[in-house]
């Protein structure tokens, strides 16, 4: 997929809200965004299936979208059953 670079005019609070939720989600702000358009894009059903597809595999999940996904690993100091 090639991207086109262009500049974005924002507000000042608006960009504070979005690095937060970028941070909180382990993105940069650009991934946050482009995730957000991508999402709004596919939910309004704007998006072709070979754009939904390769768009889907550029943006990956942030952990907080795979909730339940995740494997918790034993503790290594518990005491074991064997």
């Amino acid at each position: 997929m090639v991207k086109k670079a262009f500049a974005l005019r924002i507000d000042a609070q608006m960009l504070l809200a979005l690095q937060q939720w970028a941070d909180t989600e382990f993105r940069s702000v650009n991934g946050q965004i482009e995730y957000i358009l991508h999402d709004a894009l596919r939910r309004a059903g704007r998006l072709s299936s070979v754009a939904d597809m390769s768009m889907s595999a550029a943006i990956e999940p942030a952990p907080a979208d795979l909730a339940g996904a995740a494997v918790e690993a034993p503790c290594p100091t518990a005491p074991r059953d064997d």
